[in-house]
């Protein structure tokens, strides 16, 4: 049974109040035992109770550095609340290497979408998590669309091969790039290329419109000879005086509409799903790893003997690892 502040909690996140959507998401990102566990409460509850309802749009949006994601975001979320659309953007910073904090601050970028009443902006650190997504980027989402968001943007890091994450757990992957001088390509690597299902090069207006044109160009010849079956649709756009933005909106939407007419879109909420499941395994396993108490007290001896060669990485890591067989505390089995 549903403690009594869960409840309270669903039923405000139902609602779409704000303040308690932040909580709720607060409650998700933590690592603390008893939050984690009321944090899959929570879920579960929305989960049961939205069941049913029409699928929110899920777009990753990734890109080069200086691509203007946070400008297009920003744009975008102003056009699609005009037609009448609920935009939340999970936005999210490289952290510290140091502190592990958020050290961009995506509000001050997007800040004219911030004011919105129908727009909720969350910066998150990236922390450790090499998908370039917050780890509790994947619950915030379910929160953000029990809450009534019906397009969802996830902003990345930047671009890499690891943003294979995002590209598990939205509709369209979306590559925001630039015109530059000499190759084209250069700065984007082939898997990013396999993922994108819609491309869009942007800052195509002044003197840079033409060079866009042409980096375009070169991008859907690149897109035939990585070999996808459909490749993705490559467009010109300028965040800054909004051309060509709806297009690459309508781009975004066939790409979703092609999905469902083959039940496709079903199949990667269901591979979505697949992929949660082994996500919260690892996660599980890895903070049960950091709470263990045989292992916390082992560790820093462990670690000082790989260091100094005395034993290699594989044998310290498989000390920890009966440590943590012989220690996992039932509540992280339940």
């Amino acid at each position: 049974m549903p403690q009594a502040a869960t409840l309270k909690l669903a039923d405000a996140v139902l609602d779409g109040q704000r303040r308690a959507l932040g909580r709720a998401i607060t409650l998700v990102e933590s690592n603390k035992v008893d939050d984690r566990a009321n944090a899959y409460e929570l879920l579960e509850l929305l989960r049961q109770r939205t069941a049913g309802q029409p699928l929110a749009v899920r777009v990753g949006i990734t890109g080069v550095p200086g691509a203007g994601k946070s400008t297009f975001i920003n744009a975008l979320g102003i056009a699609l609340i005009e037609q009448g659309h609920k935009v939340s953007v999970l936005a999210v910073d490289p952290s510290s290497s140091k502190t592990g904090g958020s050290i961009l601050g995506d509000r001050t970028r997007m800040g004219v979408l911030a004011q919105s009443d129908q727009a909720f902006i969350r910066p998150s650190p990236s922390g450790t998590h090499l998908g370039g997504v917050a780890r509790a980027t994947r619950e915030a989402m379910l929160l953000v669309e029990a809450a009534g968001y019906d397009v969802v943007l996830v902003e990345t890091v930047g671009v890499g091969q690891s943003e294979v994450a995002v590209a598990s757990m939205v509709d369209t992957f979306l590559l925001l790039t630039l015109a530059r001088t000499g190759d084209q390509l250069q700065g984007i690597k082939k898997g990013i290329l396999e993922m994108a299902d819609v491309i869009a090069v942007n800052k195509a207006d002044g003197d840079n419109e033409a060079t866009s044109q042409v980096a375009a160009r070169e991008l859907r010849t690149a897109m035939h000879l990585v070999g996808q079956v459909t490749p993705p649709q490559v467009l010109t756009l300028s965040a800054q005086t909004g051309s060509g933005l709806m297009d690459v909106w309508q781009a975004v939407l066939k790409h979703r509409a092609r999905l469902g007419s083959c039940d496709g879109l079903n199949k990667r909420r269901a591979n979505q799903q697949r992929d949660w499941l082994w996500a919260l395994i690892d996660d599980t396993l890895l903070q049960a790893m950091r709470q263990s108490t045989s292992v916390v007290q082992r560790r820093a001896a462990v670690e000082q003997a790989v260091e100094d060669g005395q034993i290699s990485a594989i044998d310290g890591a498989e000390q920890l690892l009966k440590l943590l067989a012989a220690d996992v505390p039932t509540r992280w089995l339940v």
